[in-house]
């Protein structure tokens, strides 16, 4: 499928790596980017986004370039969406719906498959207008629809129970967690969370703790859903270590409140695995948008060390940094070499028997919150 991006600058932030970023995502979801397409505004266009005369040198490109697809770095609204495919003729998506497609191609798991759908309906149920051309009047009460009754508001009606029937599947799924997460607790197990943003290396780095074998990619998203695996260290003992799906900037809300369920064995953690892609040259931007998922998610005050993989890449060396309290900050490793692996397993077991009180830290660990960051 040929696609064109299309991002509108309006000067905050790195847009440059924004408009990377859309890249690597359409290629993620199967998408040939063959034009893009930018422009600079002080505001969006209330019918087009990008304004009239922006909107014709698209089109002219979306015949030029032969497009079948036209994605835009931003979330659209509606009649936004609406305008542009009557003015275009093609398919125009934006960067929820992307996103949102993404995941429901990556979702391997009933509860996956659940949350994705869920979000994608909340999402659909907003684009549900009038004016398309089979939501006409009907007439006849032939098969669910009523006597009278719209095709649209079949539509809504159906929609509505569907998501109805998923929010009561996922409640007997979060029912479930908790009996898991009880039973955890009153064995005191020690659980620890790999956050991070999408691509840093947490499969990776979960797979080289654990030799788990879960499923690694160089893509956005290769993880959506949770896995959990035993990890011994030694006179430190058990914990249990859990990989958990990838943050991206401009996280669609509707998958934050989806994947609620997935995420709260990261707010339930004792500690969080702040994984950084540390080849990334925007790393530090990377590791706030993280910060500010786990703040919404309730997660912000769980102590996390950050873990700089791919060192290899970045040409650093293993290590460890504590700060001038004597915490531990920040473990340099490559979780595709191996480099760095034990430093990260002492951090673990430290932090856990100063957690217990065996070896009590002159500080307690660092929040998200508390973060300072340096480059």
């Amino acid at each position: 499928m040929r696609a064109g991006l299309v991002g509108v600058d309006f000067g905050k932030g790195d847009f440059a790596a924004s408009m990377e970023e859309l890249e690597l995502l359409s290629q993620s979801a199967g998408a040939e980017v063959v034009a893009e397409i930018t422009c600079k505004r002080q505001s969006p266009d209330a019918a087009f986004y990008v304004g009239s005369g922006k909107a014709d040198e698209i089109a002219h490109d979306v015949t030029n370039s032969s497009l079948d697809i036209v994605i835009f770095n931003h979330a659209l609204s509606p009649g936004q969406q609406r305008n542009l495919e009557k003015h275009l003729q093609v398919r125009v998506v934006d960067r929820t719906s992307l996103i949102l497609d993404i995941f429901a191609q990556r979702a391997k798991s009933h509860e996956g498959k659940i949350q994705i759908e869920l979000a994608q309906l909340q999402h659909l149920a907003t684009r549900l207008v009038r004016g398309w051309t089979h939501l006409e009047r009907q007439k006849g009460g032939i098969g669910l629809r009523g006597p009278g009754e719209t095709q649209l508001e079949t539509d809504r009606r159906l929609l509505g129970e569907r998501v109805k029937a998923l929010k009561a599947k996922m409640d007997k799924l979060h029912k479930q967690r908790e009996t898991q997460r009880r039973s955890r607790g009153k064995s005191n197990t020690f659980s620890v969370s790999l956050v991070g943003y999408t691509n840093a290396g947490k499969s990776s780095l979960f797979n080289a703790l654990t030799k788990a074998g879960a499923y690694a990619a160089d893509q956005l998203f290769a993880t959506l859903d949770t896995t959990s695996r035993r990890l011994y260290l030694g006179e430190a003992g058990n914990v249990v270590i859990s990989d958990t799906v990838g943050f991206v900037r401009d996280l669609p809300h509707q998958l934050v409140a989806a994947f609620k369920t997935t995420l709260e064995e990261t707010i339930h953690a004792d500690l969080l695995l702040h994984v950084v892609d540390a080849n990334s040259a925007n790393r530090l931007e990377q590791i706030e948008q993280v910060n500010l998922v786990l703040k919404e998610i309730g997660a912000d005050k769980i102590p996390q060390i950050l873990v700089w993989n791919k060192i290899d890449l970045a040409q650093l060396e293993p290590g460890f940094e504590n700060d001038e309290y004597d915490r531990i900050q920040r473990v340099f490793l490559s979780a595709r070499t191996g480099a760095g692996i034990e430093l990260l397993r002492h951090a673990i077991g430290d932090f856990k028997q100063a957690s217990s009180g065996e070896h009590p830290l002159r500080a307690p660990f660092i929040g998200a919150s508390d973060l300072v960051l340096n480059a």
